[in-house]
């Protein structure tokens, strides 16, 4: 058996996410089904991250067992043909039989943007904030998420897991052009994980926190002591590196 990877990028706008669910649209579902088609099988592939409802990405790797003659070339090429426009593969590889999407990832960098202003072109990739933040504050707030800590706070109170410890190696805002972005690379990431420390930092910009209440909040190991859950849909998976 040949062990194959992928890199995909989608508009998760009109996705229930990436996991397979009974008659919903998913992009894990959508590859699958291409897939299929393309190498005559049923196939199970396996992301490094199984994005939620309305996440985009621009770097998502999976992987898949075949036993498929196909080059890389040919799949990547039929897949491409075969998929909906929201789902582009970008490079196929065959990789060693031991390779695993999620399990050899050695980190995954997300980015969340934040609109400033309103727009017409491009709203489905942002979060529309019409209100004044003191972004000094949010950058001093996300300092304090850098490192190895337990997360527990910071994601979705019906996470299924045990181990809520998770290290942020690089975690910084950016503005350029009236958005705000916030870039993220850790280890490993929670449900939800990237919009509540973005609905968090939100806070702390408004003023309805104070930068110092993130370790109190982090010490709280409790998901009611953090902010709101940011919307979906300014965030992006940019890269998973192995």
């Amino acid at each position: 058996m040949r062990t194959i990877k992928l890199l995909i990028e989608y508009d998760g706008t009109d996705f229930f996410g990436w996991q397979v669910q009974a008659e919903k649209r998913t992009i894990q579902g959508e590859l699958e089904t291409a897939l299929r088609t393309l190498v005559n099988r049923d196939v199970n592939l396996i992301g490094a991250g199984r994005t939620d409802t309305g996440v985009h990405a621009l770097g998502q790797v999976a992987h898949f067992k075949t036993d498929s003659e196909l080059d890389v070339l040919t799949m990547c090429r039929g897949l491409n043909s075969l998929l909906p426009e929201d789902i582009v593969v970008h490079d196929v590889q065959e990789v060693p039989s031991d390779f695993h999407a999620r399990f050899a990832a050695k980190s995954r960098r997300y980015q969340y943007r934040i609109s400033r202003g309103r727009k017409a072109l491009g709203r489905q990739f942002s979060w529309y904030l019409n209100y004044q933040l003191n972004v000094s504050t949010m950058a001093q707030a996300a300092e304090l998420l850098r490192g190895k800590h337990d997360f527990r706070s910071f994601c979705s109170a019906d996470t299924e897991t045990r181990d809520y410890t998770c290290t942020l190696f690089n975690i910084k805002w950016a503005s350029e052009n009236n958005t705000l972005t916030l870039e993220v690379e850790a280890d490993r990431f929670l449900q939800h994980m990237v919009r509540t420390i973005v609905g968090t930092l939100i806070e702390i910009g408004r003023g309805r926190k104070d930068p110092s209440d993130v370790n109190t909040i982090l010490q709280a190991q409790d998901r009611r002591k953090a902010g709101p859950t940011a919307p979906a849909q300014g965030l992006c998976l940019m890269e998973v590196t192995y």
